[in-house]
């Protein structure tokens, strides 16, 4: 009985964010307009996302918990001072999680765990250990074995047991309207998950972090950037940065020939950062491909690869960060919020199925940079 109602709970959790997402499409609020320059806009961003058991991951129509999207903005947070809402965030998500039995994408207020699209992430449980390491979370026993479970499992259902390599599977990962062979951002995950195995020394996951910086490097550098996956010699911007956001890799003279090559092809010459070049190349989800959702992860803007681009710039101290952070305040103070995505003149995104949302938690990334 436990299960089925776990499961029914999903179910409804995965509806009420496809009608959360209808109504904001033909509803758009006009509420979330802030003034300000681009950081006192984030600051109230971050400051209205805080749910009191976890950060929402939108004033949209995300109006859950997204494994995923709390995972990259996790150190951020802890950086601009929210260490214990960040770490009783993950106290919420792992009790729901241990009831459920199971990691998933999504988890709703009312502690219903489902994944969104209905397909299991490649990349959850790496963001969970991510977030646990970088906010220093006190694991206790029971969290601890669970999670030790989840890596066994994992394991099993990811990667080869021979080398820890990953499967060629069907799975959703930060790109979840494209069906890819292996992605370097699907490599790159499963790489800061075996560091922070190690760093928390947890049991279930027997592979070695430089295993996976070794497969990047022989396998998905062509010689200006990771490539997007296995097969696929084409630059998609999470592909291209995690690596080094991560630092899975980090190598400066690897990370100077992507800025080069960021330059030389503009990719950033309006805002930073338009998603992928070659979009005929990509198979796309059904419903989410070319003709429903036209350029949705082609020369869009998404202004999460964007903070991504400017955390990576400062890292690495390059002469354009200063330039590419005004253009990107510039973008946020153009629509008064933080938008998830814009069209490549900047002018917001919206289809006859899709509209992006506003006030992103990705603002945090933005924030800390200010």
């Amino acid at each position: 009985m436990e299960k089925l109602i776990r499961r029914l709970g999903g179910i409804f959790g995965t509806i009420h964010a496809e009608v959360r997402q209808v109504l904001n499409r033909y509803f758009p609020s006009t509420d979330h307009y802030y003034e300000g320059d681009a950081a006192k806009i984030c600051e109230q961003i971050v400051e209205e996302l805080w749910e009191g058991d976890f950060y929402r991951t939108s004033l949209g129509h995300f109006n859950f918990f997204w494994m995923r999207d709390f995972g990259t903005v996790c150190k951020s947070l802890v950086e601009l001072g929210y260490t214990d809402n960040v770490q009783h965030t993950l106290s919420w998500a792992l009790f729901h999680y241990q009831r459920a039995g199971d990691i998933t994408t999504c988890i709703d207020k009312a502690g219903n765990t489902f994944n969104a699209p209905a397909r299991k992430g490649v990349d959850t449980l790496p963001w969970l250990l991510h977030c646990i390491n970088v906010s220093n979370y006190p694991l206790n026993k029971m969290e601890r074995r669970f999670l030790e479970h989840m890596l066994r499992r994992y394991c099993h259902t990811f990667l080869s047991v021979k080398d820890g390599d990953l499967k060629t599977l069907k799975y959703a990962e930060m790109r979840d309207a494209v069906y890819y062979d292996r992605s370097a951002y699907a490599v790159s995950l499963v790489g800061r998950m075996a560091q922070c195995v190690r760093d928390l020394e947890l049991k279930g996951f027997p592979y070695s972090p430089e295993h996976y910086r070794d497969t990047l490097i022989e396998h998905y550098w062509n010689g200006e950037f990771f490539k997007a996956d296995f097969v696929t010699n084409a630059w998609s911007s999470e592909c291209g940065l995690m690596p080094f956001f991560l630092g899975v890799v980090d190598d400066k003279k690897m990370a100077d020939r992507t800025f080069n090559y960021i330059n030389k092809a503009k990719l950033n010459e309006l805002y930073p950062l338009i998603y992928c070049q070659n979009e005929k190349l990509f198979r796309f989800r059904i419903g989410m491909g070319r003709f429903l959702m036209p350029r949705y992860t082609g020369n869009t803007i998404w202004t999460w690869h964007g903070t991504f681009y400017l955390h990576i710039l400062k890292k690495y101290k390059r002469p354009e960060y200063k330039e590419q952070y005004n253009h990107f305040a510039a973008l946020i103070e153009r629509h008064g919020t933080y938008p998830e995505l814009v069209n490549a003149d900047g002018s917001w995104y919206q289809t006859p199925i899709y509209r992006s949302d506003p006030g992103m938690v990705w603002a945090a990334l933005f924030l800390e940079l200010s």
